[in-house]
């Protein structure tokens, strides 16, 4: 004979309630006071001087000093990261004479300051009045003047080129060690050359690991570019504005005119670095912003796991 069950019986249920949290309504307060704060500090105080600001950060000179901010940062950037992937490449090599030059370079560029470096850079015809090419302790072919080839600019961009190369020689490194050791037997196995898999395979699998650190440093050799000074380099951003606010016995302004556009310049590249990511990070797990990281897959990985046929790892049901 069945029972039938009493009402009583069915557990009623759980009214949940969400903690409060008074924490974080007192430091969003506080959070928002303080901007409050400093947004009235900046905008009531009239020794910033508003209506210059806004007048020179269109000036010509000002334009042509971002100008070459931009150049230096860029060219810069590129012969590091040339000379960088190739010091990654020689402390992974067999050879111990590549790796003792390439630790030697990290250690040297990476334990001395770069303004000092800059400096060394600008005196470089001072050491050197003349350059040659030839048989080292024997005939030269090819004399020539230093001035002549080597001014300001090229002496500020080699000189931040071969500091950035120290620093991006082990983000190279590490990306390149990301790569499990696996794959490049693999590829040995099926007769590919080493320098086919080094970019083929490890290099753009490296890049998830090599992108973001990099970004970061071109953003940092953006601000580094303010010191070459050093050489010395005149055309630069900070140094235009330094010069005009001199001229006007306002720095304040000027100054306030560099930063914004160092702000609005790391903002570009900001944007830029994360679009870099997300396209290196296709794939990975953690690469959207969705529990499953479908917004960094394409589209037929998208659907394949909105449809729901398939397990973010598919070994679960068999991995006690």
């Amino acid at each position: 004979m069945s029972h039938s069950p009493d009402r009583t019986d069915v557990p009623e249920l759980i009214r949940a309630r969400p903690v409060r949290r008074p924490g974080r309504v007192i430091s969003a307060v506080v959070v928002a006071v303080l901007a409050a704060m400093a947004v009235n500090a900046l905008v009531t105080n009239p020794n910033f001087r508003w209506d210059l600001v806004w007048l020179y950060a269109r000036d010509v000179t000002v334009i042509k000093g971002v100008g070459w901010t931009l150049l230096l940062t860029a060219a810069s950037m590129a012969i590091a990261v040339v000379l960088a992937l190739a010091l990654a490449i020689m402390r992974r090599s067999d050879n111990p004479v590549m790796r003792a030059v390439a630790w030697f370079y990290i250690w040297f560029f990476r334990g001395t300051p770069i303004y000092t470096q800059l400096t060394f850079w600008g005196l470089l015809a001072v050491l050197y009045p003349r350059l040659s090419l030839g048989v080292p302790f024997g005939p030269e072919f090819v004399v020539f003047s230093t001035n002549d080839v080597f001014n300001a600019a090229w002496a500020a961009i080699i000189g931040l080129a071969l500091n950035e190369a120290a620093y991006l020689a082990e983000i190279f490194r590490s990306g390149l060690a990301s790569v499990d050791a696996g794959q490049g037997e693999a590829a040995r196995a099926l007769g590919m050359k080493e320098s086919t898999i080094l970019r083929r395979i490890v290099i753009p699998q490296a890049m998830r690991v090599i992108v973001p650190p990099t970004g970061n440093e071109t953003i940092s050799m953006l601000k580094t570019t303010s010191l070459v000074l050093a050489v010395p380099f005149t055309l630069d951003l900070t140094f235009v504005t330094n010069s005009v606010g001199n001229r006007l016995f306002l720095p304040i302004p000027l100054l306030m005119v560099a930063a914004i556009w160092y702000l609005l310049i790391t903002s570009v590249l900001m944007v830029g670095q994360h679009y870099l990511e997300r396209y290196y990070g296709r794939g990975f797990a953690g690469a959207g912003s969705g529990p499953r990281g479908g917004k960094g897959l394409g589209k037929k990985q998208q659907a394949i796991l909105a449809a729901g046929t398939t397990k973010d790892d598919p070994f679960l049901e068999y991995t006690p």
